[in-house]
């Protein structure tokens, strides 16, 4: 059986709305106490404390990259898009911010709560896909580098050898196959000779 997510407790959470003075903002606004959020209006940038912000809304329709204090893509905490214009040209500009969701102006009395849930689910799972590239990107980068070692350890004899001394030599250095085979490659590179490896 599989496990349904809990709902979490949004409460005591802070959002901040990057928005011109508009009813959306007061709209928003109410729902978010409602809810039990914090809610800080700002516009036409985020203020630096927005970096320990729980979720953010911004405007897709009268946004632009200067407003954010990190790199297009790179939020460290939930975007929110709202939405007025279907433009492509602010589609686009919105997704390259990857909002994890979106409301469509202009927004009435709910909408909000489903937005936040969507939002942090969404961020949550990115992060844990983005955590899982850099760790099979680095094991990649790790075997890469151990068949480096083990072509500069084998001079022409038999590659089963030549990784079984690899792994003798990280056993005698106490350390990792991986952290050996960086120490070679890096000796190896330097000139140094091989068969000091060896001994």
């Amino acid at each position: 059986m599989s496990k349904v997510p809990r709902i979490p407790n949004l409460g005591g959470a802070r959002a901040f709305v990057l928005h011109r003075p508009h009813p959306t903002v007061l709209a928003i606004t109410r729902q978010l106490s409602a809810i039990g959020l914090e809610t800080v209006g700002c516009w036409p940038e985020l203020p630096a404390e927005a970096l320990a912000a729980d979720f953010v809304f911004f405007d897709a329709d009268l946004g632009f990259d200067e407003q954010f204090p990190w790199t297009p893509g790179e939020a460290p905490m939930p975007l929110v898009a709202l939405i007025g214009s279907e433009a492509p040209g602010r589609i686009e500009w919105a997704l390259s911010h990857k909002a994890d969701a979106q409301l469509l102006k202009p927004v009435g009395n709910a909408g909000v709560y489903s937005a936040l849930l969507i939002a942090r689910q969404s961020f949550e799972a990115r992060k844990l896909l983005a955590g899982e590239i850099s760790s099979l990107r680095l094991r990649v980068a790790e075997r890469q580098t151990i068949v480096r070692a083990v072509e500069a350890l084998s001079k022409g004899a038999e590659d089963g050898r030549a990784y079984a001394q690899l792994r003798s030599l990280a056993m005698s250095w106490q350390i990792s196959v991986e952290e050996a085979a960086r120490r070679i490659v890096a000796m190896t590179e330097e000139g140094g000779d091989d068969q000091s490896h060896r001994a």
